[in-house]
């Protein structure tokens, strides 16, 4: 990749024309990568961001490079000024430091989440994503237990490893 393609990076707010991009991310990455055998259809919230995601405390942005949506992140309000972060998926050919796309991602995820002050923000994940552990250790997450989880988190069948990020009280 090109530093300029780089630079062209744009981490912005979910809008209704990007759903076919954020499907196209998320569904090969699921499938392929992960071995989920997983469809748009299973998962609703894809064809209902704005109603899923974009509410109170929520939202969710995806990272595009010129037409093509190239990285999500959501943040779901839970309730009680948490949150829980949710469709955390880069492209293949974009992941690494080298292209920043997932710490972009975070950064706005966060940014936004102390702007609302919502206090914690929570994550379910699987053992076998090694390198996403690395990440959100890198950024401020800490492991914690399933049963220290708020009862409003929404796990996931897959998810066997959990984490939150502490957010300074305004």
């Amino acid at each position: 990749m090109t530093s300029q393609a780089a630079e062209t990076l744009e981490i912005r707010r979910f809008s209704a024309a990007d759903e076919q991009g954020v499907i196209d991310v998320i569904l090969p990455i699921q499938r392929q990568e992960f071995g989920i055998a997983i469809t748009a259809e299973d998962q609703p919230d894809l064809r209902a961001i704005p109603e899923f995601y974009q509410t109170g405390d929520g939202e969710f942005w995806v990272a595009a490079v010129g037409e093509r949506i190239v990285g999500t992140i959501a943040l779901k309000d839970i309730g009680g000024t948490e949150a829980a972060l949710r469709k955390m998926f880069v492209a293949s050919d974009f992941r690494g430091r080298e292209h920043g796309v997932a710490t972009r991602l975070l950064d706005a995820l966060l940014a936004h989440a102390e702007q609302r002050q919502v206090r914690a923000v929570y994550l379910g994940t699987t053992e076998k994503f090694l390198a996403a552990h690395r990440f959100y250790e890198r950024n401020g997450f800490v492991e914690i237990a399933r049963q220290d989880l708020p009862a409003s988190f929404p796990v996931m069948g897959v998810d066997t490893k959990f984490y939150v990020r502490r957010l300074a009280a305004v």
